[in-house]
């Protein structure tokens, strides 16, 4: 399969996961298995697959700046490692999800960070963590004044 359709297949994938945990209701266990492992799982797969067949071809690294470039400079592993990031966003947009249920937050204040997630991955993980740990204060505070 050309390496195109590979990327554009993945990014569809992703999508599908982050449309089903912003729009979908979340009461449905099955569901939930979507966007939080089904999808991450299929990308890691994909990624295991290009990491095993290029790496090692690739001659380089992380140890150094100039390895990275090196790895990335194959299409197969600059492939492989936007399938990592789209695979880890989504499934951590998943986790920080059901935390920011767990406090009550609704899916309005929840959309906007996950996006971030989405888009910015750890700027999505610092506001989710900021606002979860606001609404987890915000009760204690309260009740002591």
């Amino acid at each position: 399969m050309p390496l195109d359709q590979i990327f554009s297949l993945s990014g569809s994938l992703a999508m599908l996961g982050w449309i089903i945990l912003v729009l979908a209701p979340r009461r449905w266990a099955w569901l939930n298995a979507v966007p939080r492992l089904v999808i991450p799982f299929a990308l890691s797969l994909v990624y295991a697959g290009f990491i095993l067949a290029y790496f090692a071809e690739s001659g380089g690294g992380y140890g150094s700046l100039e390895e990275v470039r090196q790895l990335f400079s194959l299409e197969e592993l600059m492939l492989a490692g936007w399938v990592h990031y789209l695979a880890f966003d989504l499934m951590i947009g998943a986790v920080l999800a059901d935390r920011m249920d767990t406090v009550g937050m609704q899916r309005t204040v929840q959309a906007p960070i996950l996006f971030m997630t989405f888009m910015f991955g750890p700027v999505g993980v610092l506001l989710a963590f900021v606002t979860e740990g606001t609404l987890r204060l915000l009760p204690r505070h309260l009740a002591k004044a």
